[in-house]
Formats: C-alpha cells, sequence, structure tokens
C-alpha cells in the first residue's frame, strides 16, 4: 500500500512535527555583494560558529550594471574569476553546507542567467537572489547573534554597494526592516565618478540621500530605539577614518562625520585623501558611503553608532543552522501566511500527504532528487489555496500573484518565482508562462511539479477526510500512467471526470496523463 492510502487528516490547530536533522561540522555563506564579495567559512562546534576562514574580494559590481540592466562583460568576468577562487577554497575545505546569495546588484541586472550558469559552475553551487526585505533580516540575524545581549531596541544599518539597509529590532526579533536604493557604489558614480570632491556635490549627494529616506524617516522614528550599530564594510573603515581625524573619539557622531566631509573638501580630490584606513580599492567609493551615512544619522537622529563585528554573512549561516533546527525562517513564513490567508490546514495537509506520496514515486524518473522539489511541494500544498482569500474566481492567479510579490522572510527571489508558478499552474487550464524565467534545473523541471500538486489536489477536491486508496504512479519524461485499485474510479465518477478532463487539459502541452483502474484503462 502506498504511502497516500494511510494518510489521514491531522486537526486544523495541529503543526507537523519537524525533524531535526544533524548540522554540517562545516558550514559556509557567500555573500555577493553590490560592491564586495565575501566568503566565511565555520565550523559547527557546542552550539557555536567558529569562523575559520574568511575572504573577501572588491568586485564593485554594481558598476558594471549598465543603464540597460546588462551586465558589463569586463565586470562580470572579474566576479567569474573571483568565485573560482572562492570555489577552489571550498572544495579545499570540504564545506558541508554552502548558501550563496546575491543582493542589490544582481537584483537589477537583466539577462543574466547566463552569468548565473557560469557562477554556479565556478562555486559548485547555485546563487540565490534575495530580496532587500531579506537582507535586511539576515543583515540583523547576523549583528543580533554576534553582538551581546543588551536591552532596548537596537537600530542596525548596513550601507552596501547599491542599497541601504535599515532595521530595528529587539534581542534576535526584528521589528522594523527596510532596504532603501542608496549605495556607496552607485552614490559615488553618480556624484564623484571623475574623484573630485567639493561641497557643492557633498551636497547634491546628501540631498539624494535625503530623498531616498525620507519615505522611511516617520515609520522608525515612530517605533524608536535605544541603541544604532553600523555592520559590513563601509561603515567600518569611516570609522577608522573619523578616528584617524579625532583619536578621541570611540564611536560614528554626526559631530565627526562632518569633521571628515570638510576634510574631503580640503582634499579636493580622492587621491589626496590621507587616511591610513582607506585602501586604494575602497578609495573610489569611499565618499559616496559617507554623504550617505552622514544623512542618514541627520534625518533619523541618531548621536552616536558602534559598529558591529557580524554581517549579512554570519546572518546567512545561522539561517542555515536553523534550517537544520526547528528555526527555518521558511518554515516559520509558510504557517505565518497560512494563518494569514485563512488556509483550510486539513485540506492542505491532505494534499500535502498524497503529493509527497507522489513525488516518492516519480522522482527517480524525472531527476526530481534535488531536496528543494520536496520543500516546494510542501509549501505550495500548504499555500495552494491562499487566493481564496481574494477571491475564488481565478484564485490560483491570485495566490500566484501574492507568492511572487509579499515580503516572505527566509525565502530568496528564485524559490518565491518556484512557488508562485506551483501555485498558478495546479488548476484549470494548465498554463506554463514564466517557467523559463526559473534558473536551470528548474526551468525545465517544474512541469512535473505541478503535475504531481495538480493531480493532488484533484483527488482531494471533495474534502473528504476518508484517506485516499493506494494509488500507483509510472512516469517517463512527457507522461505519466496512474493506476487506482478495483472499483474506485466507478464509485467516484466526479473524480474519474476530473481526471478525463486534466488529461485534456495536459494534451496541448505534450504531456501525456494515463489513467488505469485493475481491468485496464480508465
Amino acid at each position: 500500500m502506498s504511502p497516500a492510502a494511510s494518510v489521514h487528516s491531522t486537526s486544523a490547530d495541529s503543526s507537523p512535527a519537524r525533524a531535526v536533522r544533524p548540522i554540517p561540522d562545516i558550514l559556509a555563506a557567500v555573500d555577493l555583494g553590490s560592491n564586495s564579495f565575501h566568503l566565511v567559512v565555520a565550523r559547527y562546534s557546542h552550539g557555536q560558529l567558529v569562523i575559520i576562514d574568511r575572504l573577501r574580494e572588491m568586485v564593485r559590481l554594481a558598476s558594471g550594471v549598465e543603464e540597460s540592466g546588462r551586465l558589463d562583460k569586463d565586470v562580470a568576468a572579474q566576479a567569474l574569476a573571483c568565485l573560482q577562487r572562492f570555489g577552489q577554497r571550498l572544495r579545499d575545505m570540504h564545506a558541508d553546507s554552502v548558501r550563496v546569495v546575491g543582493t542589490n546588484a544582481l537584483r537589477l541586472a537583466r539577462r543574466k542567467q547566463a552569468f548565473l550558469e557560469r557562477a554556479r559552475e565556478a562555486l559548485g553551487h547555485p546563487i540565490e537572489i534575495i530580496g532587500g526585505m531579506e537582507e535586511a533580516r539576515l543583515i540583523y540575524s547576523g549583528v543580533s547573534h554576534t553582538m551581546p545581549s543588551e536591552p532596548g531596541r537596537r537600530l542596525v544599518i548596513d550601507i552596501g554597494g547599491g542599497s541601504t539597509e535599515l532595521i530595528i529590532g529587539e534581542g534576535l526579533v526584528p521589528l522594523e526592516l527596510e532596504s532603501v536604493q542608496l549605495g556607496c557604489v552607485s552614490s559615488s558614480e553618480r556624484f564623484f565618478r571623475d574623484g573630485k570632491l567639493s561641497p557643492k556635490r557633498l551636497s547634491r549627494a546628501r540631498v539624494a540621500a535625503r530623498l531616498e529616506l525620507e519615505p522611511v524617516q516617520a515609520a522608525f522614528r515612530s517605533r524608536g530605539w535605544d541603541h544604532t550599530v553600523g555592520s559590513s564594510g563601509t561603515i567600518r573603515v569611516l570609522a577608522e577614518a573619523v578616528r584617524e581625524l579625532d583619536p578621541q573619539i570611540n564611536a560614528i557622531t554626526p559631530a565627526s562625520l562632518e569633521r571628515l566631509l570638510a576634510y574631503f573638501c580640503e582634499a579636493g580630490h580622492i587621491r589626496e585623501l590621507r587616511l591610513s584606513s582607506l585602501t586604494d580599492e575602497r578609495r573610489p567609493v569611499f565618499p559616496g558611503g559617507a554623504t550617505i551615512l552622514a544623512e542618514i544619522l541627520e534625518v533619523l537622529g541618531i548621536e552616536e553608532m558602534r559598529i558591529a563585528e557580524g554581517a549579512m554573512r554570519e546572518g546567512l549561516l545561522y539561517d542555515m543552522v536553523g534550517r537544520f533546527t526547528d528555526e527555518d525562517a521558511r518554515e516559520r513564513t509558510v504557517r505565518a501566511m497560512q494563518h494569514r490567508y485563512h488556509v483550510d490546514l486539513a485540506q492542505a495537509d491532505r494534499v500535502e500527504a498524497t503529493v509527497l506520496d507522489f513525488l516518492g514515486q516519480t522522482k527517480t524518473a524525472w531527476r526530481l532528487e534535488d531536496p528543494l522539489a520536496e520543500l516546494a511541494l510542501k509549501w505550495a500544498s500548504r499555500l495552494h489555496e491562499i487566493g481564496l482569500d481574494v477571491s475564488h474566481s481565478g484564485y490560483h492567479r491570485h495566490g500566484a500573484y501574492l507568492l511572487e510579490n509579499a515580503d516572505m522572510p527566509g525565502f530568496p527571489r528564485e524559490e518565491q518565482r518556484l512557488l508562485a508558478r506551483l501555485v498558478g499552474g495546479h488548476r484549470r487550464k494548465l498554463s506554463l508562462d514564466g517557467l523559463d524565467e526559473l534558473v536551470p534545473p528548474w526551468d525545465r523541471s517544474t512541469v512535473h511539479l505541478i503535475v504531481l500538486l495538480r493531480l493532488a489536489v484533484l483527488l482531494h477536491r471533495g474534502r473528504s477526510p476518508t484517506a485516499l486508496p493506494s494509488i500507483e504512479l509510472a512516469a517517463k519524461p512527457r507522461s505519466l500512467e496512474v493506476s487506482f485499485p478495483g472499483r474506485w474510479l466507478k464509485d467516484h465518477p466526479l473524480t474519474s471526470a476530473d481526471l478525463q478532463q486534466e488529461i485534456d487539459h495536459l494534451k496541448p502541452h505534450g504531456f501525456r496523463l494515463r489513467v488505469f483502474t485493475a481491468r485496464g484503462r480508465g
């Protein structure tokens, strides 16, 4: 008997327990930032992450995104060369679990599939492109896990190459998240491309930063905070620079930044900045970062900022640890969405159990062994009806829209797109629009996941708590044979009619569904 035969619906108030998997000994995080690429390797020991290696290379990817959205060939080549070096280190250190994320520059870049595929080959691991809010969440996680705990709320600020993240949190929990289009690379390219520094240029850069910050000012000030910290390289170098100009200070203040900007005007050009903390590779993007931070302090009324050791890459490591325990942010997000959109949990559980049984029978033939295949079907089963909270008519399309556009903590954009395609294709006439936009192998494999989800949803259309019989599946590249026992199909004529309609829905896409009973074809 197949597992589907023994599945019973669970209570609407229950949540299936997650098995806790052993945490790998060696974990690695790769942060493909708009300014720098970072690799951090850690060992998990006695409940703690111990950093055993770090690599950083200034790639300045944001400067290579042209106005058309294309990625400049020379910058792409430099990035791939860096990733080949990172890939060698990952292989040498035998990292058991690796996550690679791209941020603002890769969010903005168009026609990047070829680059992402070559980057995957260089690293040996796929690249996840995350949204600004997810970037902010990971930054806060990295900061909060690596700083001493203290009472009150903490404001965290991170200035990247193409975006700036601002987060208010308490303890390990973020309360307010924001990502704005402000970056040290983009600002420096816009206002200081030739290296000249003047009061007029600094003023123009600050006004541009103020305009971007204005929409978030009220929300952050009303929430309030007790401590302010800055993370990542730009703010760390700024802290070292203001300390060079005034060795007596031990934190960034508005006055110390104004003194630094006055020093810029005295120097007149970035090559004339005599600061030992300022490396040649950091020099071209330094003015943009300084003007952005000066405006943040001004707009939010910040009097003092300390420096955090952790950043997004540490947040990635802790997020990975969570995925091996009961703290996976994606699981929490799925549960929250089920609650928010009033999902029928018993129905979702029935569909999930059936579709996972079907995956077990077909994953070898359809090459769906990647763990994400099972996870995506789980999450899609739990969320396939969220569109009902918008409208019953075309609710699969409403659900797909919500999944593609919602802020979903823990989910990189590609996983959100994959979920959206699954939910959008789970009923009615089959549409494969947008599958070619998914990263390999999902541009080809998702159609098989959609077929399995459609079949599971169809079989539970009656919402009956009665378990299904044993159903056997046999898969070929573009076909699926489904066998039912005895008289089951005759005893369920509505389901039999639905299956015949499903055959018609799949046929135009070159996919053959065949339905059998014990006595032959149904």
